[in-house]
C-alpha cells in the first residue's frame, strides 16, 4: 500500500479546511462551526455535506442537512437544493425545506436573480420543472 511508503497522503478531491472539519467530526462527533461567519459556514456545510456523502458518514450527513435546513436564504437556497438533489443519498428533508422556502412567488422571483439559480437550471432541469410546476399550482 502507498500509505506504508510515505509519511504524507495527498487527497486531491477535498479542500483542507473541509477535511479538517471531517476529521474533527470523526474524532469528536461534533461539527466544527464558526457562527460569526454565516456565509462562509453555509458554503462549508455544503462542502461538508458532499464530503460526508462521499465518505459514508451518515450521521455527519444528517447534521449538515439539519444545519443547512436552518439557514436557508434567498442567496443560498438554489445551490443547497442542487446539492440535496445530487448527493448520492438524496437529502429528502433538505430538498423539501428548500422547495418550501422557494414556493412563494415573491421568493422565487428573488431566487431567480441569484447566480445559484443559474446553476440550478443548468444542473437539474427535471428538478427545475418540478419546482415550477409546484409554484404554478400555488405551493
Amino acid at each position: 500500500m502507498k500509505e506504508k511508503e510515505t509519511q504524507c497522503i495527498k487527497i486531491d478531491d477535498i479542500d483542507p479546511k473541509i477535511f479538517e472539519a471531517l476529521l474533527h467530526f470523526i474524532y469528536t462527533d461534533s461539527l466544527l462551526v464558526n457562527e460569526h461567519h454565516r456565509e462562509g459556514e453555509i458554503a462549508k456545510m455544503q462542502h461538508l455535506l458532499v464530503a460526508s456523502d462521499r465518505y459514508g458518514l451518515d450521521r455527519l450527513n444528517g447534521m449538515c442537512e439539519s444545519k443547512l435546513s436552518e439557514r436557508i436564504d434567498v442567496e443560498t437556497v438554489a445551490t443547497t437544493l442542487v446539492l440535496a438533489e445530487q448527493v448520492q443519498h438524496h437529502c429528502k428533508d433538505l430538498k423539501e425545506a428548500c422547495v418550501e422556502f422557494i414556493a412563494p412567488r415573491n421568493v422565487l422571483q428573488a431566487v431567480m436573480a441569484t447566480d445559484g439559480f443559474e446553476h440550478l437550471v443548468a444542473s437539474c432541469p427535471l428538478l427545475m420543472k418540478e419546482l415550477l410546476d409546484m409554484v404554478s399550482r400555488g405551493g
